[in-house]
């Protein structure tokens, strides 16, 4: 990539430079938002990149590779949040891995992939792959993707108002995960916009109902973020809001129990 492409991804919105370098471009400006970390920081967030991609090497998102989603979720908690922070980067980069490839990620540390509990639950194999990001990256980073991993939802209950349920009681003591849980909102419900066919519509009654929820978050002072950060998440949630009314029937707009 020459200079002149590297100085404008710098300038670039995410989305902006997913459409126009695709995966190519969201790694150079993340490779220039970590350049100034300290040399074992900056290899750190390269090797969490590395695992996070080989996992979903197969894994698409709306036709583009599943890295993007990751690699936008992470630059965003960089750069505009402020966040230096290497165990929330590395988290922000593996934010699905338990839940998408938890098998994969067990077997990789040398665990029983896949293992089970008595009720046939994935339970173990999560536990399996948690213990794995623990010896790899940390106790903390395990802990921050366990709080922003989707359970495995109860039948016979409504799934979206289990995930809004789920994501007010795993955020509400931890607060280095709202800011996670952010971005990765912000990709999935403001970016829901760059989404199109019948998953639109899923997808935005998924996500309408969690708008109020991360405001009270965000706006929580125990929230590690400044003013400026809150401020554009904020922001982000209004957009989206008005993103999913355009797209939901009045009935549904931001419906919560």
């Amino acid at each position: 990539m020459s200079t002149n492409a590297r100085r404008l991804l710098a300038a670039m919105p995410l989305h902006a430079i997913t459409a126009t370098y695709g995966e190519e471009g969201l790694r150079e400006r993340f490779a220039a938002e970590i350049a100034p970390f300290p040399d074992p920081d900056r290899r750190r967030l390269e090797e969490a990149l590395a695992l996070a991609a080989r996992l979903h090497a197969a894994d698409r998102r709306e036709g583009e590779p599943y890295v993007n989603h990751l690699l936008r979720v992470a630059i965003r908690i960089i750069c505009y949040y402020g966040v230096t922070d290497t165990d929330v980067v590395c988290a922000a980069l593996l934010h699905d891995a338990v839940e998408d490839h938890a098998g994969e990620l067990a077997a990789a540390g040398g665990q029983q992939a896949g293992s089970q509990q008595a009720d046939g639950s994935q339970a173990g194999g999560r536990q399996a792959a948690l213990a794995v990001l623990a010896a790899r990256y940390g106790e903390r980073v395990a802990e921050l993707v366990a709080a922003v991993t989707n359970p495995e939802y109860a039948p016979g209950r409504d799934t979206r108002e289990q995930y809004r349920e789920h994501v007010a009681a795993s955020l509400e003591n931890c607060p280095w995960a709202r800011v996670i849980k952010a971005s990765d909102f912000t990709d999935n419900g403001a970016g829901l916009i760059h989404t199109t066919g019948p998953r639109l519509g899923q997808l935005a009654a998924k996500y309408a109902p969690l708008v109020p929820v991360l405001r009270d978050l965000i706006t929580r002072p125990d929230t590690p973020l400044d003013a400026g950060a809150r401020e554009r998440i904020l922001g982000q949630l209004d957009r989206a809001a008005e993103r999913f009314s355009a797209i939901l029937p009045p009935s549904e707009e931001l419906a919560v129990p």
